[in-house]
């Protein structure tokens, strides 16, 4: 039985890294709850909250990643917080105009419009919604990469404890 589990936990962990690349899963977040909530399941010794505490970390680094590397980005290119709230309002609108994809669709097409209303043209929108978009891409990036981190020190835990 605890092998069926910890195989399910795996797999519901291969979704969260899915759902990091594609946005509308909170991916790391499942990753995250998925592994603490089984290594803590498997036992409350040192090693479980040891480990549990690595996942919280390179959780945090993630979430941290993938908020403030657009926000820089943006910020260094003169994006204000009245285009964020228009890419925001834009990626809900396009979430329910075509379901998935919309979200990002509409973050961009919101913060192109955003920016395009301060700057008054296309070309230096265009370019100042790039530079939030590589911050958002090196983010997604990085959380990846933790999110990959979390999955393999998960699996060496499970490992470990039961090899």
């Amino acid at each position: 039985m605890e092998a069926v589990v910890l195989g399910i936990a795996f797999l519901v962990m291969l979704v969260g890294l899915v759902g990091v690349v594609v946005p509308v899963l909170p991916g790391l977040l499942i990753v995250w709850l998925v592994g603490v909530t089984s290594l803590l399941w498997q036992g409350t010794d040192g090693a479980a909250w040891l480990v549990a505490a690595w996942l919280t970390g390179l959780f945090a680094l993630g979430t941290l990643a993938t908020v403030l590397l657009p926000a820089r980005r943006g910020r260094e290119a003169g994006a204000t917080t009245a285009s964020f709230v228009t890419a925001l309002l834009g990626a809900v609108l396009g979430f329910f105009v075509l379901p998935v994809a919309g979200f990002l669709v509409g973050f961009v097409v919101g913060l192109l419009l955003g920016e395009r209303g301060r700057l008054g043209e296309w070309e230096a929108a265009r370019r100042s919604t790039l530079s939030v978009l590589r911050g958002y891409g090196i983010g997604v990036l990085i959380e990846l990469v933790l999110g990959v981190t979390m999955v393999g020190s998960w699996l060496v835990a499970v490992v470990v404890r039961f090899g």
